[in-house]
């Protein structure tokens, strides 16, 4: 029996456009809790980690994208370049294993873009603190010596043996996947070219030290000059200047698949609008077939939700918000599509909300956003149990979807 678990414990893979574990579709219903290494170093606070897991596997949510990183400030897991707190590190591996307990994979991502929790603007800190002479916190995507902390805070995390499970964490089934940055842009160059070459190299150095886990890149998915023909879909007009380009991107050695996140109500207006869910449509659509016709590759929806800070919120429009990415997703899904999955911002447990955005989702708080998310991870489910890879939606077991209940809504 021992045996047969660890079996079924396997390495996420890609084949073509889909994700693949034990060779069965795997379609993903997942949320983002980003503070789970940080409280896990607090043994006041470790038990949140479990309740969030255990919560979220209550209602068949599957893969959790969190931070492997904290640089420079509270809490640090990397205290200066290459300098390590064990105990911080021990917390990460805690959160790794727990996962593991409540067979939730993990998306965990290795900076950020933004300064909370260090981020790309403390990698500059350091470098000026060395006596390097740099001028924007986009110096980081181009400084040799930059680029060589991100590379050892790569390595060290890759190469990290857990102390609850020892297993290193390269080879952790338990780890979906390593996402480069969260969000990055680059602003000072709107080319494009500058963050271009910073994915290339730092995609095929992750590959080069773990060619077992998959990788991406953590973008917002805006389109960019080479696809002048997509920035139609594009929120506003300043998503063309940041320096990122979805097509280009993902389009390379190393990138298994496609990231997008998605905030009408940060991008287009805060006042809530029918036209956000128009926007969350199409928004989606456009990727997804992007990921199908040119890249070749799943799709994840890394970020979604609606602040309750917003003009004019109801917790009805939310409920709407969250079934338009699920509807959108199915019609992908049962054509065996690019559309892999998406990723709830943000789930919490009960007593946390002095760390809550506006974003954060207590399920045992929203019943109806449970229920939401119970039956999409049914239906994902019926996909991912009855309907094996090389079947690809034509195989004798059609009939038994057809007989199960939900089918017609599927």
């Amino acid at each position: 029996m021992a045996d047969m678990e660890e079996n079924a414990w396997a390495m996420v893979q890609k084949q073509g456009k889909q994700f693949v574990a034990n060779n069965r579709p795997l379609y993903v219903n997942g949320f983002n809790t980003y503070w789970l290494m940080v409280f896990a170093v607090d043994q006041s606070t470790r038990a949140k980690v479990s309740e969030v897991f255990q919560q979220a596997s209550s209602v068949g949510l599957t893969v959790c994208r969190t931070w492997a990183f904290n640089d420079g400030q509270w809490r640090a897991l990397q205290k200066a370049p290459s300098v390590y707190d064990e105990d911080v590190f021990k917390a990460l591996d805690f959160v790794i294993s727990e996962a593991r307990k409540y067979k939730i994979r993990l998306i965990l991502s290795l900076i950020n873009n933004w300064d909370s929790y260090g981020g790309k603007p403390q990698y500059v800190k350091w470098g000026k603190d060395a006596g390097l002479n740099l001028t924007s916190d986009d110096d980081f995507f181009s400084h040799p010596t930059l680029r060589s902390y991100y590379k050892a805070h790569v390595k060290t995390v890759l190469n990290r043996v857990n102390t609850f499970n020892n297993i290193t964490y390269k080879d952790d089934p338990t780890i979906f996947a390593w996402e480069l940055m969260n969000e990055p842009r680059c602003p000072s160059d709107s080319s494009g070219d500058k963050l271009q070459e910073w994915i290339e190299e730092m995609a095929v150095y992750v590959k080069s030290i773990d060619p077992n886990h998959l990788v991406e890149i953590g973008l917002e998915g805006f389109y960019g000059p080479s696809t002048p023909n997509r920035v139609q879909f594009n929120p506003n007009t300043y998503a063309q200047q940041v320096g990122t380009d979805f097509i280009r991107n993902h389009n390379i050695l190393g990138v298994d698949f496609a990231s997008v996140h998605i905030y009408a109500d940060s991008w287009i207006s805060q006042s809530i609008d029918d036209s956000h869910l128009k926007f969350v449509k199409s928004w989606m659509e456009s990727h997804i077939e992007d990921a199908e016709k040119v890249l070749g590759m799943p799709v994840i929806f890394g970020e979604y939700g609606v602040s309750t800070k917003d003009p004019g919120y109801n917790s009805s429009y939310r409920d709407k918000v969250i079934s338009t990415v699920y509807t959108t997703l199915l019609n992908s899904t049962k054509k065996g599509g690019s559309g892999a999955g998406s990723l709830l911002w943000q789930v919490f447990p009960e007593g946390t909300d002095y760390m809550d955005d506006g974003y954060a989702i207590v399920l045992s708080k929203t019943p109806s956003i449970s229920n939401i998310v119970s039956l999409h991870s049914k239906r994902l489910a019926t996909f991912n149990s009855l309907c094996s890879w090389k079947c690809r939606w034509g195989c004798k077991k059609k009939h038994r979807l057809e007989e199960l209940d939900h089918h017609d809504e599927l």
